[in-house]
């Protein structure tokens, strides 16, 4: 058997240094963990970890257009976390993690993606980035208009000629509001049930908000001429609830807001007033006045307090006594009475990652409220090495259609709403995409779906910054583990594609999601030709799934990668390094070869590694080196620098 010589970087011809800096990794070795997507008890999630030095934009996705040359981590799996790289062991993980990615100018919205988009329009008025901080646009959109502005137009001659299709656009945004505070409720609604204030289990019905048209505000009560929209829910939900407790024979009590209530259920009166209380942050940011009115809940132009009679609610109105717009000429009279909806201003920055008091605090209260971690668990130190911490080599703006403005390495997007700081993207724009990290966000601004409309805003990104960079085309959404349901999300972002675990080759999500639900770890290149032709290894049954399940998560899934910086670094992982290397086994068969001569050491006492290393430790460095080049490739590992122990 032929002698493998390892060469020190003294020795080497060429030291993988450039003007873009160089690759340094330190070989961690296969480690155990605790799993936080299964969340199981023991240290079920199996990885290969690097804990990176330097990295190289193009070591992390080499600028190429054509898939057949490329060898980077990223495209081979490979994710970081702050300085950590780490590639899931695919066939012995408990939950599989396959690399997702979307081509920006193929990406198709679903309805509620485009449902998203337009909440945020409403509420805000938005501008557009290239890098750092932007203007903000002149053009203001405003979520309420009053609607008598709209009865003007029907009988102002001076615009006859468009009143048609000015109209359709009145009611396209009519019905855009009335869709966006019936989702409100329904949170509200689905906030109680997980706060345990209304039954769980069972169907409850949808809200319906309905326009309370002009002709009955005229004839309601002093006070209330600002009703501009009203539900009926708290009635449907009483009612629902109220037939779910009689059918709980074993029940004697239920707890319904803190009252104890034997026979009867909650009354419409008390969970209209819960909705209200819910639904405080919508009447901040909305510029609506939202109150509960005997049974019923609902919205005013808050631009003039309504009177708060608990008494008054909207009834039944003749047609008789009902009067027209334009026979009592109001119109005018009542459109100055009311004046613009509170408009809010949306920026959107892009800074290069670094610390910002600001930010960690938003981080703190988002992990604290929405992941339920225990205050001294969000410290600063674990939100730097997660967040912060980026190994990549930073790569300024060339100016010659090769870099975009802003350059490429890791940043930091903020998302502004009248200034205050609602949520931050964590991100690395590279060569070729813009991978998504991590995402947090203020917990007050929960229903402004602030998970999908961020992962919008980043696929437009990429597509407006082909201009500036044409190898720029994909956006990276980290890890889809079909096992978990919660990160099902992920393939709602259509049309996208999974890479291979074997070969490394990138295959439509609808060819893969029928191979993933009969087994979590699948050779999805073995079923590439599927696309275009059918397969009997494929019942039609499970080929003909339907999508029910994707993107029904929480209107603010997180595009994250599990912080493997505690994880994979705490005391408690293991080296599994004895035990036998299933995956680089098997998995590289008849893909790659390589030379471990070729890899370039650095660190003390590499200047001269046959009089340094014994036999013994000699045998154990060229295993590892073995292992270290089946799992990054054999060409990236010729390319980067290999560290022993502390070589700084």
């Amino acid at each position: 058997m032929k002698k493998s010589k390892m060469r020190s970087e003294a020795s080497s011809s060429s030291n993988n240094s450039n003007r873009k800096g160089e690759t340094v990794v330190g070989d961690c070795g296969t480690c155990r963990s605790s799993c936080g997507y299964c969340k199981s008890s023991g240290r079920t999630s199996i990885t290969h970890g690097l804990w990176a030095y330097s990295v190289t934009v193009d070591d992390y996705q080499v600028p190429f257009l054509f898939e057949a040359l490329l060898t980077d981590l990223l495209d081979r799996g490979w994710r970081r976390s702050g300085s950590f790289l780490y590639k899931p062991d695919m066939e012995r993980t408990c939950c599989p993690s396959y690399t997702i990615r979307l081509r920006a100018s193929d990406f198709a919205p679903s309805k509620e993606q485009r449902r998203v988009s337009r909440r945020m329009q409403s509420v805000v008025y938005i501008p557009r980035f290239l890098d750092g901080t932007v203007d903000v646009e002149k053009k203001s959109v405003e979520l309420i208009k009053d609607p008598s502005t709209s009865n003007c137009n029907k009988v102002s001659s001076s615009v006859e000629n468009n009143s048609l299709s000015h109209n359709n656009e009145e009611n396209n945004k009519e019905e855009e509001i009335l869709q966006f505070l019936s989702g409100q409720i329904d949170n509200a609604v689905q906030l109680c049930i997980v706060s345990g204030q209304f039954l769980s289990g069972i169907q409850l019905p949808k809200a319906s908000v309905k326009k309370v048209s002009q002709a009955k505000r005229k004839l309601l009560v002093e006070g209330m001429e600002n009703l501009l929209y009203t539900s009926n829910i708290a009635f449907q939900l009483a009612a629902t609830l109220n037939r779910a407790q009689l059918a709980e024979k074993d029940v004697q009590q239920i707890r319904v807001f803190g009252q104890s209530i034997e026979d009867t259920g909650p009354s419409p009166k008390i969970i209209a007033a819960k909705l209200a209380s819910s639904l405080i942050q919508l009447a901040e940011t909305s510029g609506l006045s939202i109150r509960a009115c005997n049974g019923h809940l609902n919205f005013y132009s808050a631009m003039k307090q309504a009177s708060l009679d608990e008494d008054v609610h909207i009834g039944t109105v003749s047609k008789e006594s009902a009067k027209t717009c334009e026979s009592k000429g109001g119109c005018l009279k009542n459109s100055s009475e009311h004046p613009q909806a509170k408009r809010h201003k949306l920026q959107i920055r892009l800074k290069r990652s670094s610390f910002d008091p600001q930010e960690f605090e938003l981080y703190r209260r988002y992990q604290i409220k929405v992941h339920n971690d225990k205050p001294d668990q969000v410290t600063e130190t674990s939100y730097r090495r997660f967040l912060v911490d980026s190994p990549l080599v930073f790569v300024p703006p060339s100016g010659d259609d090769t870099v975009p403005p802003c350059g490429f390495g890791s940043f930091h997007q903020q998302y502004l709403i009248d200034d205050r700081l609602v949520a931050v993207g964590v991100i690395d724009i590279l060569p070729r995409c813009l991978s998504s990290k991590y995402l947090f966000w203020d917990p007050d601004y929960a229903f402004l779906s602030l998970g999908k409309y961020s992962a919008l805003q980043e696929i437009s990104w990429v597509k407006e910054n082909q201009t500036h960079c044409p190898t720029l085309q994909y956006y990276y959404l980290g890890y889809y583990i079909h096992s978990c349901r919660k990160m099902r999300y992920k393939a709602a972002y259509h049309p996208s594609e999974l890479l291979c675990p074997l070969r490394y080759q990138w295959v439509p999500y609808d060819i893969a999601r029928p191979l993933l639900d009969r087994k979590p770890y699948v050779v999805l290149s073995d079923f590439a030709s599927l696309q275009n032709e059918s397969s009997p290894c494929i019942s039609e049954n499970v080929m003909g799934c339907q999508h029910d399940d994707i993107g029904q998560g929480d209107s603010n899934d997180v595009r994250m990668d599990y912080d493997y910086d505690d994880e994979m670094l705490d005391p408690e992982s293991e080296s599994d390094d004895d035990e036998p290397d299933t995956e680089t086994s098997r998995q590289t068969v008849g893909v790659e070869d390589g030379d471990i001569s070729n890899i370039v050491i650095r660190g003390q006492g590499t200047r001269d590694i046959q009089r340094v290393f014994g036999p013994i430790q000699r045998r154990s460095l060229e295993s590892q080196l073995r292992k270290y080049m089946k799992v990054v490739g054999a060409e990236l590992s010729e390319r980067m620098v290999y560290a022993l122990g502390s070589y700084l």
